[in-house]
């Protein structure tokens, strides 16, 4: 097996790939890429048994066609430290490969193509194409509910469902909710609902710029696929039911007020300067053309902050985790943000002025 290829051709689908490696993996060949060379083509596929990265290549193919796994990290930083343009050419020898490029030598140990592990074979039964833009805003307006480490092991990921020409993403942690949805005309879905892992995501907004290229989206029953003309990524679904989140979505709210996204995001951001550091929790007062927000700490510190609004319902006090609103407004493209609140008690549902693309609800603190 020996091939060359140019730096730049090589280095995009590495770092393509390079975000499936198990990086603390107990198999030492999940820290290795696989490289699969036949014909004038090379395909890179990377795996830490959840997700599965494919991307591809074109070599100069001086040999015969072959497979072999390489260590990524070595190689990744290898590739990143060679000039630009330079002819990078690859050489297998016994359980070696021998890179060469200008005056560099190396050699790296590899592992057989054999033992590399493979997600199983398996049909996506509900198929659509979206832009990649429209897929990632799907993503990014909702990712930052999903939680984190969480027991309840279904809430480590995002929701996403499908029905007739609709496409929904949910993430909550139990403190928050985020929902976005976008309509397609084209599309005529049958009823889905999978849970992609938030690693999987993750992983998808790291691939996926924001253009008006199509992607095609595969869903089966244990596994999601998006298929690019540059890369293919597999993830494994989470197991499990999500909550249904239409029970908790607050109907009661009677008192609306809408202000400006970016005054509303610089004071909260300036309280939270002063707010306890563990729970984050700032206190809102709503009077008729007043919102006074204060922060303390266990410093007693204090941080005290005012904007003005139109709030014709009488005088409100309600705690929030700021934390939890500030990521809300940095996800909504408005300018301006409606806030619909009920009481202390009750959770508010915020969204965008204009846009009813997305929707969030934060359940407010005791403080």
């Amino acid at each position: 097996m020996k091939f060359s290829v140019n730096r730049e051709l090589l280095l995009k689908p590495l770092l393509l790939v390079s975000g499936a490696v198990e990086r603390k993996s107990t198999l030492p060949i999940l820290s290795n890429i696989l490289f699969d060379v036949s014909g004038r083509s090379l395909t890179l596929t990377a795996t830490d048994l959840e997700l599965e990265m494919v991307a591809y290549a074109e070599v100069d193919n001086q040999g015969e066609d072959g497979k072999i796994t390489i260590p990524a990290r070595k190689l990744l930083d290898i590739c990143k430290s060679l000039p630009d343009n330079s002819l990078i050419s690859f050489e297998v020898k016994d359980e070696t490969i021998k890179l060469s490029s200008g005056r560099s030598r190396y050699s790296l140990s590899t592992l057989p193509a054999v033992d590399f592990p493979n997600i199983e074979e398996w049909q996506g039964d509900v198929e659509f194409q979206l832009l990649k833009s429209e897929f990632l805003r799907l993503i990014e307006s909702t990712h930052f509910s999903m939680a984190n480490q969480d027991v309840r092991y279904y809430l480590n990921g995002m929701s996403i469902e499908c029905e007739g020409n609709e496409i929904r993403s949910v993430a909550t942690d139990g403190h928050r909710l985020a929902i976005c949805k976008i309509s397609n005309e084209s599309l005529a879905l049958p009823a889905r609902q999978v849970i992609v892992p938030r690693k999987g995501i993750l992983e998808i907004i790291r691939l996926l710029a924001p253009v008006d290229e199509s992607v095609k989206i595969f869903l089966g029953s244990n596994h999601i696929r998006i298929i690019d003309s540059e890369f293919s990524f597999t993830s494994k679904l989470v197991d499990g039911r999500f909550p249904d989140y239409r029970r908790v979505l607050p109907r009661n709210g009677d008192k609306v007020f809408e202000t400006n996204k970016d005054a509303l995001r610089q004071v909260l951001s300036r309280a939270s300067i002063l707010s306890n550091e563990k729970f984050k929790g700032v206190r809102l007062n709503f009077s008729e053309t007043n919102l006074k927000i204060t922060a303390n700490n266990p410093e007693q510190e204090q941080a005290e902050e005012e904007i003005e609004i139109h709030f014709p319902y009488g005088e409100l006090e309600i705690g929030f985790n700021v934390s939890y609103v500030l990521d809300v407004l940095s996800a909504i493209k408005d300018e301006n943000v409606k806030f619909t609140l009920a009481d202390a008690n009750s959770s508010v549902v915020i969204e965008g002025s204009n846009n009813g693309e997305a929707l969030y609800v934060v359940m407010p603190m005791r403080l």
